[in-house]
């Protein structure tokens, strides 16, 4: 596919999994309009392969594990953890040549990132800093919208511009002050930065909960989009006059959203989220019920934007009006979409080479 027709760049690291689903067996994920096959191996490092069989394209993920080696369901031909076929059951000489691609991988932040571009630029420092997953003065419990049927910019712009919030989330976290106040965007050539307080206003039902109490509070929303397609917010409620501006938030309380979204197609993408509290942090049942945010028995704030998303998707496919047009609560949102293109444009065109096996 020409660069010039993909949303997305290939020489980036994306999410593929929590690190807990990926076991000693298979498992099957789409990254880039790649088919992957990822599995731990027995000392416990996580690889990813290409997901189709050098013989006849059978997805190895259809195959099972000898050992460390995936074995094609469909001619027994085993792949080693680096891709290169290792043995041919039907004649003795393996063919040099069989080899499906290997694709670098981390492991870090309780998440398995994969890097489907040039290996060679694969470089671990790179992956984005999601340490909050980590972090044991925080809690909480992640999840996964598998094949999201949106465009994975589409779920970018909803976390760049938090003002749907007043709209799609009316009845827990949305509340016109959001829509009211000003707010300050930061960029540069990696990050893009949306930071707006809302001072003095009745707290919505989702935080007064969390605060425990119906009080007038300063609320903030610090937004960071990461080049290609993660987000980490930085959102909550202190009690007014506390000092919450001036960096005191001992009289509130402070929660994490992190995204790590992952184009699948041009039309789907896995989003892994997860949003991490700094209160009530041995208490499983907050964790539970802040997993599921069911607030005044509404739907969970995560299935109200998989709505909106997949319609608007559906919308895009039935409608030739394009570009969007643009509001200024967009700047946020576009300015994340000028370092996707950025990095687009900078690839080249060439495809990635297959791992070259060593004759003999």
């Amino acid at each position: 596919m020409p660069t010039t027709e993909r949303s997305y760049p290939r020489n980036a690291w994306y999410a593929a999994a929590w690190s807990h689903e990926i076991e000693h067996d298979l498992s099957a994920r789409t990254v880039c309009d790649t088919d992957l096959v990822l599995y731990r191996k027995s000392d416990g490092e996580v690889t990813a392969l290409e997901d189709a069989c050098w013989h006849r394209l059978l997805p190895l993920s259809m195959g099972k594990l000898d050992g460390d080696r995936v074995m094609c369901g469909y001619h027994g031909l085993k792949f080693d953890s680096d891709g290169r076929c290792v043995y041919m059951p039907s004649q003795e000489t393996v063919n040099p040549s069989a080899c499906v691609r290997h694709f670098p991988t981390v492991e870090r932040h309780a998440l398995v990132w994969v890097w489907p571009g040039n290996p060679a630029l694969a470089d671990p420092e790179l992956v984005p800093d999601f340490h909050w997953n980590d972090d044991p003065q925080l809690a909480g419990r992640g999840g996964t919208f598998y094949s999201l049927g949106c465009n994975y910019r589409l779920l970018v712009d909803n976390l760049m511009d938090l003002t749907h919030e007043t709209f799609v989330h009316a009845g827990s976290i949305g509340h016109d002050s959001i829509t009211r106040t000003p707010f300050e965007i930061e960029h540069d050539d990696r990050f893009v930065t949306m930071s707006r307080w809302m001072l003095n206003h009745d707290a919505p039902p989702f935080w007064a909960w969390q605060l425990g109490r119906d009080v007038a509070v300063d609320r903030w929303h610090q937004i960071r989009f990461e080049a290609p397609s993660t987000v980490v917010g930085d959102v909550g409620v202190a009690e007014i006059g506390t000092g919450a501006p001036e960096g005191d938030r001992s009289q509130g309380v402070t929660g994490y959203f992190l995204a790590a979204i992952t184009p699948e197609t041009e039309t789907s993408c896995h989003y892994f989220w997860n949003f991490v509290r700094d209160h009530h942090i041995d208490d499983p049942e907050w964790t539970e019920a802040l997993h599921t945010a069911h607030v005044n028995g509404e739907s969970g704030v995560y299935e109200q934007d998989v709505e909106v998303l997949e319609a608007q998707q559906a919308a895009i496919e039935r409608h030739s009006r394009m570009p969007f047009y643009h509001l200024n609560i967009d700047a946020g949102a576009l300015w994340a979409r000028r370092l996707i293109e950025q990095r687009i444009a900078a690839e080249p065109d060439a495809p990635i080479r297959r791992l070259e096996a060593a004759a003999g």
